[in-house]
């Protein structure tokens, strides 16, 4: 029986002092990652987060040697107590976009998805691309592009074809100079321009699911609607998850939707929190309003999305 020699490390053992050495060098190859990762987040996340707290109850100026009192709540009582109702309508048009826009918006990206993967296996990558092209173009050549369908006068397209062309509308209608029509037309705009995202998700996930399951279903006489609703929904559970968190993120962040489309007219009435924020404090320089606003709706959404992920956690991916 050989003995092992004095000072070897036995077979299968490393020292300590070896794998404290190795796990330092593994430590100094990652380190300088881990630090400006750290100091983006504190740089661009928390210290801007922190300062909009406290902006939020101060009377701020963005003046030079401008002296900024604070003023405890009153930035946000101002906010609910507005004879214009500036906030009160911003928050209903914020949650009227995640009312609307979210079911559509997951509806139409499923449903897109189930049918290409299903009928255009071939040309999935050319629709994949399609689908995700609005995506990548710039808000601002989007929203000129919608300004321009429906635009009011005889010459807006949609006009042009529904009165000019068909004779369906009695009279031109000015899309963006009514309420309700204003915000179809942000609608249709967020819609046409996310839906994509959605779609590209799905058609990934649904490469996880097994055909066999179809099969079976099929043997026992369900058809595509069943199938679909019994199988392929149940099955993208955590992906709808996934999907709806974002999908709810995004509408609370109407922004470009409303700021290049209706500049939250007629009479500030299209206005969304994310566009209010923008007029209290680049426009009127209120920005503790401003901030105030911004604080508030940081809770709603922290809290949305807990609640959110709380309920889908325990799901797991496939």
């Amino acid at each position: 029986m050989s003995i092992p020699v004095t000072g070897q490390p036995i077979s299968g053992h490393t020292p300590a002092s070896l794998r404290f050495k190795k796990g330092l060098k593994q430590w100094m190859v990652v380190l300088p990652f881990i630090f400006l990762g750290v100091v983006g987040t504190a740089v661009f996340v928390i210290y801007p987060m922190i300062r909009n707290i406290l902006i939020s109850f101060q009377d701020y100026s963005i003046m030079p040697n401008a002296e900024n009192p604070y003023v405890g709540f009153d930035n946000y009582v101002s906010a609910f107590t507005d004879p214009n109702n500036k906030v009160l309508m911003a928050i209903r048009n914020t949650f009227l976009n995640v009312a609307v826009t979210v079911p559509i918006n997951w509806l139409l990206a499923i449903v897109f998805a189930v049918l290409i993967n299903l009928h255009f296996v071939k040309q999935k990558i050319v629709f994949r691309t399609v689908y995700y092209l609005p995506i990548i173009t710039s808000w601002i050549v989007v929203a000129f592009l919608f300004r321009f369908l429906f635009a009011g006068g005889e010459y807006g397209l949609v006009n042009y074809i529904f009165y000019k062309q068909l004779g369906i509308f009695n009279e031109p209608i000015n899309f963006l100079s009514n309420y309700w029509s204003a915000m179809i037309v942000i609608w249709l705009f967020h819609i046409w321009k996310t839906v994509g995202w959605g779609v590209v998700i799905y058609l990934a996930a649904l490469q996880g699911i097994s055909k066999e399951y179809y099969e079976a279903a099929a043997i026992d006489g369900a058809n595509g609607t069943k199938q679909f609703w019994s199988i392929t929904v149940p099955m993208l559970g955590p992906v709808t998850a996934f999907v709806v968190i974002n999908l709810i993120n995004g509408a609370f962040n109407f922004f470009p939707q409303v700021y290049f489309i209706t500049r939250g007219g007629p009479m500030d009435q299209t206005q969304t929190l994310p566009s209010l924020m923008y007029m209290q404090a680049f426009k009127n320089f209120n920005f503790g309003y401003a901030s105030a606003v911004a604080v508030m709706m940081g809770i709603a959404v922290f809290l949305l999305t807990y609640t959110q992920m709380k309920k889908f956690g325990n799901q797991r991916f496939l």
